[in-house]
């Protein structure tokens, strides 16, 4: 019986032991057969972690990263288009801006100059009562004499001044040239030997040439 029994776990053991014997060929062999698979698919470009109902080569297990990347550019891209039409936006609105007070400035741009002009114009009315109110003609040009003169001092508190021409050398920057006449003397040939129409500065700017007689 023990002779038996030992025969008996004798072909246990060999049975246990090829069947172990297999299973590690099975396992051998499929492995071999996955790595032939990859090798093929590598060799090829085909991509076995691609999905078989998708198209392209994406891989299954691939990280969400790339989708969370483009999420971002996107994002980006939609802040810089924002803040490019806001600044679009604010330029149009500061080109209307400028454009407005530029005119309003332009259509109040004499309205210092004229308020200041009033106090002769009014000067000026009161001059023409006293023609007809007195003949004493002294007394008039007295009068007239001081609204000229308050006209000068109005316009040269705002920057304006007159241009001395007479006997000078003729500058064609400065002058404008009507006619020329025979000089009075030789020291007076090519200068201004008379003055049709004053020149006049503004700020130290020309703002009218003065029309001039040259002599030759």
């Amino acid at each position: 019986m023990v002779v038996v029994g030992r025969i008996v776990d004798n072909l246990t053991f060999a049975y246990n032991l090829e069947k172990m014997r297999q299973k590690d060929i099975k396992e051998t062999r499929e492995q071999a057969k996955m790595q032939e698979k990859q090798n093929a698919a590598h060799n090829s470009g085909i991509d076995i972690n691609s999905d078989e109902n998708q198209s392209g080569t994406s891989h299954l297990n691939e990280p969400l990263e790339e989708e969370s990347e483009l999420e971002r550019l996107k994002m980006e891209l939609q802040e810089m288009k924002d803040r490019y039409l806001r600044k679009v936006a604010e330029f149009d609105n500061y080109k209307k801006r400028n454009a407005r007070e530029r005119m309003e400035l332009i259509q109040t741009a004499g309205k210092e100059v004229i308020t200041d002009l009033l106090e002769v114009l009014d000067d000026c009315e009161r001059a023409e009562k006293q023609f007809s109110a007195t003949e004493n003609a002294e007394q008039l040009k007295e009068g007239v004499l001081l609204v000229f003169t308050k006209l000068r001092n109005i316009l040269a508190a705002k920057g304006l001044k007159p241009m001395e021409s007479l006997h000078k050398e003729f500058n064609p920057d400065l002058h404008e040239a009507i006619t020329e006449i025979p000089a009075p003397s030789e020291k007076l040939i090519g200068k201004v030997v008379d003055e049709i129409e004053k020149g006049y500065y503004l700020n130290d700017k020309i703002i009218r040439h003065a029309k001039v007689v040259v002599g030759k």
